[in-house]
């Protein structure tokens, strides 16, 4: 008989909907008082859906990202003639593009980047209201704030690259349009317009973390999973009665590493991988152009990056000539 193997969820279990913890009398009650459950949804995570806790901070938060939506979406339509066929072909090419640099960080007409503003506004308005319910659903239920902090590290990138660094820079031209691919353009005209960005240390920080993040979340998830067989993936029952799968999972990394991380450390270290990633990237795009105009010139000057080879001879200036007036 071959071993069990929790590669993929293969085993169910199904009991009485979780209702969740009393609220305080102050809060709005729950949405949904008969939850589903589905057992599809089950296979990737808990099967029941429901009930959520919207309250007013998260009605407010889905009013107004639904109006950015859909200005954004509707803007799109109406640049293909409001024809839904060319809407969904050409839907990764679309864009809603910010204001002109001629307006500066003055208000435009609506069809010159106008609705950009008003998007950006209701967008940042409703990320902003989901960040302040999830750091109050946190503290109503005892939690500590680290999703909602982790979620604010996400929201600094943002705002750098649609508010902080625009009016730093003196114009909303320099913010990323709404659309998929006219967003990787914008990067990759960014990246040309300052000397490359893979000269910018911040950049370099901002990937390492970000590869670090994902390396260290692989190993923890198939950490948990090679110990399954011994019920590794239930964490009460292994910190009140430990067994023999915490033991094995971390004689494994003495065993092959040298070292281990306990089953806090590992979580920790992931939190603050994941989080410098939009940290440092923030920073750095937020240098570009406002103290450093081109990061490939600032790699040589600091010895990180050698200088192009002199293949053609120095030109010289006329002005500097003798007897050139």
């Amino acid at each position: 008989m071959a071993e069990y193997q929790n590669i993929f969820t293969r085993v169910q279990v199904a009991g009485p909907a979780h209702m969740g913890v009393p609220l305080p009398e102050r809060d709005s009650p729950r949405t949904g008082k008969k939850p589903w459950q589905i057992h599809l949804l089950g296979r990737l995570g808990m099967a029941q859906i429901g009930p959520i806790y919207l309250g007013p901070l998260g009605i407010l938060s889905i009013v107004f990202g639904s109006l950015a939506t859909m200005i954004i979406g509707f803007n799109m339509l109406a640049s293909v003639g409001w024809n839904p066929i060319e809407f969904f072909r050409q839907f990764f090419w679309l864009a809603l593009e910010p204001p002109s640099p001629q307006y500066g960080l003055k208000l435009p007409p609506l069809n010159d980047g106008g609705w950009w503003l008003m998007a950006g506004l209701f967008l940042t308005i409703s990320i902003l209201l989901w960040w302040v319910r999830m750091y109050t659903r946190a503290r109503a239920l005892g939690m500590g704030t680290h999703v909602a902090w982790a979620f604010a590290a996400a929201i600094w990138l943002y705002l750098v690259l649609g508010f902080i660094r625009p009016v730093l820079m003196g114009s909303w031209s320099e913010a990323v349009p709404f659309g998929i691919f006219p967003h990787l353009d914008w990067t990759a005209a960014f990246s040309l317009r300052y000397g490359n960005l893979f000269y910018n240390p911040f950049h370099a920080l901002s990937i390492a973390f970000l590869y670090g993040a994902t390396l260290l979340f692989a190993m923890h998830g198939a950490t948990i999973l090679a110990v399954s067989r011994f019920g590794g993936e239930r964490e009460l029952e292994q910190i009140a009665d430990r067994g023999t799968a915490s033991e094995r999972a971390q004689l494994f990394w003495r065993w092959t590493m040298g070292f281990n991380a306990t089953t806090e450390s590992i979580h920790r270290w992931a939190w603050w991988f994941a989080v410098l990633c939009p940290l440092c990237g923030g920073i750095g795009i937020l240098l570009s152009g406002t103290v450093v105009d081109n990061w490939y010139l600032w790699a040589v000057k600091h010895g990180v990056a050698p200088a192009y080879p002199a293949v053609f001879a120095p030109t010289i200036d006329p002005a500097t000539l003798q007897g050139v007036k």
